[in-house]
């Protein structure tokens, strides 16, 4: 049986393992049917030490060679060379520019980012990576904005990767038992679910590439790594989205719509 046509995708996410924990399952997805998936990272530069991790995880998704805009994370002064700006700090025309740059050379169906919670724990970076995403799916149309960018190019639709209350499910324990606080949008804020449990073993593979982050206790990737493999795989088994333009979703609300 031939497999379905998807939309072309590209995740646009603050850390390297944020496109693997929330999107990696639809990224594998894509990918298995054909589709051209990338995924640009916002904060980290290419010569730290989760690049090369970044890269391994993108290799098992198949979603190309890591795209690193270059600012530092909010928190860890070691993801960048001493000197360079943090992502919260950055001029925000600057850093919308540099997406648009990537919008327009990849020319991808679909945009995923952060919402506008900041992801579960409401960390800055994530924040601040949701705003431009919203900015540069726009500025990327236009042609009278970032005119050196490259060609204009207006994806057909933006998913915010999310979480609502009534799913939370085991992830919200977890979280809490090493101190984090939860933000969780309302379930009418989710327009789409994916059951991605057929690739529920790459998006493992590709979470477990992060290995800085599995060896510590207190992030995500860790928590998992200690968690029984079913108990596991009933969290990553289902990725969440809100459909944030340009509208409500034509069809199906179990798969990514362009």
């Amino acid at each position: 049986m031939n497999q379905p046509t998807l939309p072309s995708l590209m995740g646009v996410f603050a850390h390297p393992d944020d496109e693997s924990l929330l999107a990696g399952g639809v990224l594998a997805q894509h990918h298995a049917a054909g589709a051209r998936t990338s995924v640009v990272t916002v904060t980290w530069a290419p010569t730290s030490q989760r690049a090369p991790e970044l890269s391994d995880a993108l290799a098992v998704l198949g979603a190309g060679s890591p795209r690193l805009l270059g600012y530092a994370d909010a928190r860890n002064p070691a993801s960048t060379p001493i000197g360079a700006v943090r992502l919260v700090d950055a001029p925000l025309d600057e850093a919308v520019g540099r997406l648009v740059a990537h919008i327009r050379e990849v020319r991808p169906d679909i945009v995923i980012g952060h919402d506008a919670l900041g992801q579960l724990t409401g960390h800055p970076d994530h924040r601040r990576a949701h705003q431009i995403t919203l900015l540069a799916v726009e500025a990327a149309a236009l042609p009278h904005l970032y005119p050196d960018a490259g060609e204009p190019w207006q994806p057909a639709a933006l998913y915010a990767a999310t979480h609502s209350e009534s799913v939370m499910g085991r992830l919200g324990p977890l979280l809490q038992s090493v101190g984090k606080t939860l933000l969780a949008v309302p379930d009418a804020y989710v327009t789409t679910s994916v059951d991605v449990s057929p690739w529920a073993a790459v998006k493992w593979e590709a979470i477990c590439a992060h290995r800085s982050e599995v060896a510590r206790p207190r992030p995500l990737p860790g928590l998992l790594a200690r968690l029984p493999e079913p108990e596991r795989n009933q969290i990553i088994s289902t990725e969440y989205f809100t459909r944030l333009s340009p509208g409500p979703a034509p069809g199906d609300t179990h798969q990514l719509v362009a």
